[in-house]
């Protein structure tokens, strides 16, 4: 691995946690160079819901490029497009009364959130945007602004103007009602808050922590907006494509978001794809004025397109991952009741789920040991407290026991080691 050390920046983060060389990869599965195979409960940050190398996805993928089909093409016409635009309407947004328009902003998540805040200073005329504590929405300069996390935020190097952060849901552990400071800034005209052009919310807070805002609290942050004429956007980057059950993280709490952001499992197989959604009215763009290299990616199109038709033409998905969902969070809450000394509680919604630990520096040594019991997450959380649990959507429920299991045995060799 000298090549990585001697030639890779030292940006470079999760191949520290995992020392390994990766070289194959299926379903729940990913094996390094040595032989040796990992179960994944990282799933590529969430970008792989249906698991590495899903055979339906990858056939359609491989079909289509046998036949010198479009790979770039900007934002020109091609039949790849058009079939998921189809789909998408047919399957996804017909289906739950979305009429919303689609726009191809750039490959990632962070161009999606970037063309959301853009749409909103556009068609509002103002500039303020408030986002929440522990927010994350991207490492660009305007999704950063609205991300709460000081050291990504102090990575920008200048000053990150036009954000405001408010309260999340219980981040003050019910002690202020709901929107108490938000609602009376905003009647305040000596508050110094501008009246901003939109909210930006993450459903749960992946980054975060595993935050999970309720159904009611959504429905009060869309009615606080409604009330007060802000546009509400909707970061389903990471929660979004079926990580919490529905297709939409929002759909739980009856809530119809002005902009919606997606990306990540998207393209369901691990290609770059994002879209920025948003309300015909709000569709004030000029020819152009925002715009990328990589806006269309016509093989993400084609996998995307077979995502939905495999996964997402009745409710066979969903119930699955809530029934998957239920299975995981009843395995850690017996795992914090056992280690109740070291667990402070277990948070999550469908396949996103967090082990909050009560010492912040236990979470990486639990994932370390956990790495070398064959088991690959990460850690989340404004002090990496958080042993964060993102399975492939498509995960067994055995391969789920099994990972469970080896959680189990790795907080149980972390707190050995700290009793000797």
């Amino acid at each position: 691995m000298d090549v990585f050390a001697r030639m890779e920046s030292e940006v470079r983060g999760y191949c520290r946690s995992w020392p390994a060389v990766f070289t194959t990869a299926q379903g729940a599965h990913i094996t390094d160079e040595d032989g040796r195979t990992y179960l994944d409960f990282f799933a590529g940050a969430g970008t792989l819901n249906y698991g590495h190398n899903n055979p339906q996805l990858k056939r359609r993928l491989m079909d289509y490029l046998a036949g010198d089909a479009i790979v770039h093409s900007l934002d020109m016409y091609t039949t790849a497009k058009r079939d998921f635009l189809e789909r998408f309407n047919e399957y996804v947004l017909e289906p739950r009364g979305l009429d919303y328009k689609v726009q191809f902003p750039g490959p990632a998540g962070n161009n999606s959130v970037e063309a959301a805040l853009k749409l909103a200073r556009k068609y509002t005329g103002r500039e303020t945007v408030v986002s929440f504590t522990n927010a994350f929405h991207g490492m660009t300069l305007g999704a950063l602004a609205v991300t709460g996390n000081s050291m990504k935020r102090t990575g920008a190097g200048v000053p990150l103007g036009h954000g405001v952060a408010m309260p999340y849901d219980n981040y003050l552990d019910g002690r202020t009602p709901d929107f108490l400071l938000f609602d009376t800034m905003l009647d305040d005209s000596g508050s110094g808050l501008d009246k901003p052009a939109a909210v930006i919310v993450e459903t749960v807070q992946g980054e975060g922590g595993i935050n999970v805002a309720t159904a009611e609290w959504l429905r009060g942050l869309q009615e606080l907006c409604h009330r007060h004429d802000i546009l509400l956007i909707v970061d389903d980057v990471q929660m979004g494509c079926g990580r919490t059950g529905p297709f939409f993280s929002f759909e739980e709490a009856g809530i119809t978001p002005d902009i919606v952001c997606l990306s990540k499992s998207l393209s369901g197989y691990g290609l770059p794809f994002a879209v920025t959604l948003m309300k015909r009215e709000l569709d004030v763009w000029e020819p152009g004025e925002h715009n990328g290299t990589f806006r269309g990616f016509n093989p993400a199109f084609v996998t995307a397109v077979a995502a939905l038709e495999d996964y997402w033409t009745g409710e066979g998905m969903e119930k699955q991952t809530l029934k998957k969902g239920q299975q995981v969070q009843t395995a850690l809450e017996e795992i914090a009741l056992a280690h109740a000394g070291a667990v402070d509680s277990v948070r999550g919604r469908g396949l996103a789920w967090g082990l909050v630990m009560k010492d912040a520096e236990a979470a990486p040594k639990v994932c370390a040991e956990a790495f070398a019991r064959g088991l690959l997450m990460e850690t989340s959380g404004p002090e990496g407290e958080v042993v964060k649990l993102l399975p492939p959507l498509t995960t067994t429920e055995a391969e789920l026991a099994r990972g469970l299991e080896i959680i189990a045995d790795s907080l149980e060799a972390v707190r050995t080691a700290v009793s000797v």
